[in-house]
């Protein structure tokens, strides 16, 4: 398979940080945003605002056209995860059948229960859906530091061709099959990442911060064998490694709004405060789909109440501490 033209759909910060990597792989890359004047502003300055260290390569074409995309080899959807679905139907029309689409948000749609990759299967029929998500900053993979992530399509081969065309010595895909393992790794790591920040802003300390998460990964854990997860995956690049990654890194969003939360902040000022922070949306389906399951995923569950303004901090905080102690 061959993948010279990569068009990356999305220019924030992760979208023009992957659009610069696919274009040092060697690629030739088309980078959109919906945005004309943004789009006018990055052209001629070959920066985002976003990502002020990081200068547009050369080989990285900036447009708010969608039609510039119909030719590309491979689709990397970087938009956030309820808004993943309306651009997907946008790429029905504009792709040939059988193009990747690769979906690097790290989510699930609210009013449906749906994956990223099951979004891309209804939304653009005859497409090949395929997931990239792992322990990765935007701030660093724009300065070329190593870097791995995971990179999944159902289709074996697929995924080693599209991990070799995105790869570099410091940015590494590691190649799966396991597309909702990884999936899920992604979206529940943001929930836990927002508990992990309440427990750092209210001050609880480093050892309720190793010890939620731990358990965190064990409803994790719970979640994924449910949805017929593989173990390995969850406790790789994209499920435990993440994890670690998003609840102590400072540059996390999903950490920092929970930092906001365990400072006082209303959820309505948290999000105001704090970049978009996809756990925020996942919360409250993902708890949904838990009890449909009859998983048991108490400290989701808390955050889920917190950001529903269903329970305050301290409430959550002693519905957890309260819980029987068990076996691990």
């Amino acid at each position: 398979m061959s993948f010279d033209h990569i068009a990356v759909l999305g220019a924030g910060a992760w979208g023009t940080a992957l659009a610069n990597q696919a274009a040092h792989a060697g690629r030739r890359v088309t980078l959109w945003a919906r945005d004309p004047a943004k789009v006018a502003t990055m052209a001629a300055s070959r920066s985002n605002p976003k990502l002020p260290e990081a200068r547009l390569d050369d080989r990285i074409k900036v447009t708010a056209t969608l039609a510039e995309i119909s030719n590309a080899d491979a689709i990397l959807l970087v938009v956030p995860a309820q808004e993943l679905r309306s651009v997907a139907r946008q790429l029905a029309s504009q792709l040939p059948s059988g193009t990747p689409v690769i979906a690097c948000a790290k989510g699930i749609e609210r009013s449906t229960c749906k994956f990223m990759t099951e979004v891309i299967e209804e939304s653009a029929p005859g497409m090949r859906p395929a997931i990239l998500s792992g322990p990765s900053f935007a701030a660093d993979v724009a300065r070329g530091l190593p870097t791995a992530v995971t990179l999944a399509a159902h289709d074996e081969t697929l995924a080693a061709a599209l991990a070799e065309a995105l790869g570099s010595r410091m940015f590494r895909p590691y190649q799966s099959t396991d597309v909702r393992g990884v999936e899920i790794g992604g979206a529940a790591k943001n929930v836990l990442a927002i508990a992990a920040g309440i427990v750092a802003g209210r001050g609880l300390g480093a050892s309720a911060a190793a010890a939620l998460t731990t358990r965190g990964f064990a409803e994790l854990g719970r979640f994924g064998k449910a949805h017929g997860a593989r173990p390995e995956t969850l406790s790789g690049l994209s499920g435990l490694g993440d994890l670690i990654l998003t609840c102590s890194g400072s540059q996390s969003r999903n950490f920092s709004l929970g930092i906001a939360l365990g400072r006082g902040c209303t959820p309505e000022a948290a999000h105001t405060a704090t970049v978009l922070a996809e756990g925020a949306f996942t919360a409250s389906v993902l708890r949904q789909m838990a009890q449909a399951r009859e998983v048991e995923m108490p400290i989701c569950a808390a955050v889920a109440a917190i950001v529903e303004e269903r329970a305050n901090i301290d409430q959550a905080i002693e519905s957890l501490l309260m819980r029987p102690v068990g076996q691990e």
